[in-house]
């Protein structure tokens, strides 16, 4: 019992020097505008930039009849997916996958003439 004792007081004084649990990340769960090196890092899901030489900054994702990308294996999008139950609807080429520069519009796919 002699042991356990000062373990226990070892952890109560140690406890509080431990941070505290923050409400989001400084790598993942990032807010809109906020810097970003892939789409799984921001709260969206978007992870967007302008151009090849812009910085990339987590982005809404496209809402119905919005220009969008499909996904993509960069993470990295000039053209940001659609919202959850939308479509993309873009021609999909090998070059245009390489460069990601296949984009399109966002499209309801439940909606039979793709507009309202």
């Amino acid at each position: 019992m002699a042991k356990v004792l000062p373990l226990c007081l070892l952890l109560a004084l140690l406890l509080p020097a431990l941070p505290a649990p923050h409400e989001r990340g400084l790598i993942f769960d990032l807010d809109t505008g906020e810097l970003c090196l892939q789409s799984v890092q921001c709260r969206s899901g978007c992870c967007h930039r302008d151009s090849g030489l812009s910085l990339a900054r987590c982005a809404p994702k496209a809402a119905e009849l919005q220009d969008c990308s499909p996904k993509s294996i960069y993470e990295i999008y000039y053209k940001c997916p659609c919202e959850s139950g939308l479509t993309c609807d873009a021609q999909r080429t090998i070059l245009g996958s390489i460069t990601n520069s296949d984009f399109g519009v966002c499209r309801d796919p439940r909606d039979p003439d793709g507009s309202r």
